[in-house]
């Protein structure tokens, strides 16, 4: 369903799972990115009434999010680190469209949130079956159906909403780049990393 063209090694796991807390520091600092991400697109289209209800309910959603990451984070004893870089993040960003008109941003800027999204639910479901602490398996495994609700808004309104735009074109190639970029990722202790 995803279109992802590489899946992470599920050893993945195995690093996670050597540093729980840095883990999910990362993810709540993902999960507040993507309330962020959502936001900047309602920012960019606030003249798309559908695209506004739906992104903010989804921004929303995202902070639920990092708070439901944050609240596991003191159960555990542990305190949330400073913000991380996403390298993975921000290699996709270049393959965004800087010179091109409003809609064709519109597009590149959804299609990079709904791959987020799918890498993002891909890593999900891998927690979900492998992470061998039952408290985040079942954690991970609630949040993958969300992050594959969230990619599917995504890619819906870039469809809708990409005229004069080959969304489908451009999608493949993004879906082809992320196989190139994701290479490179599953080596560390992050969502993306």
């Amino acid at each position: 369903m995803l279109g992802l063209k590489l899946a992470t090694d599920p050893r993945w796991v195995n690093i996670v799972e050597s540093n729980i807390e840095e883990i999910l520091t990362d993810h709540a600092w993902c999960e507040q990115k993507a309330a962020t991400n959502a936001i900047t697109i309602i920012t960019l289209n606030s003249e798309h009434t559908d695209l506004v209800t739906e992104l903010l309910e989804l921004a929303k959603e995202e902070l639920e999010h990092f708070q439901m990451v944050h609240d596991i984070i003191k159960k555990r004893g542990y305190t949330l680190g400073r913000e991380r870089k996403d390298s993975y993040v921000n290699e996709l960003y270049k393959f965004m469209n800087k010179g091109g008109n409003r809609v064709q941003s519109m597009v590149d800027r959804l299609l990079f949130s709904a791959m987020i999204e799918a890498r993002s639910c891909e890593r999900f479901k891998l927690l979900s079956k492998r992470i061998k602490d039952p408290e985040l398996s079942k954690f991970y495994h609630d949040l993958m159906i969300s992050e594959a609700g969230h990619y599917t808004t995504f890619l819906k309104f870039a469809r809708q909403y990409g005229q004069g735009v080959d969304v489908e074109k451009r999608w493949k190639e993004l879906i082809d780049f992320e196989a190139e970029v994701i290479q490179n990722y599953g080596k560390s202790e992050t969502i993306h990393g």
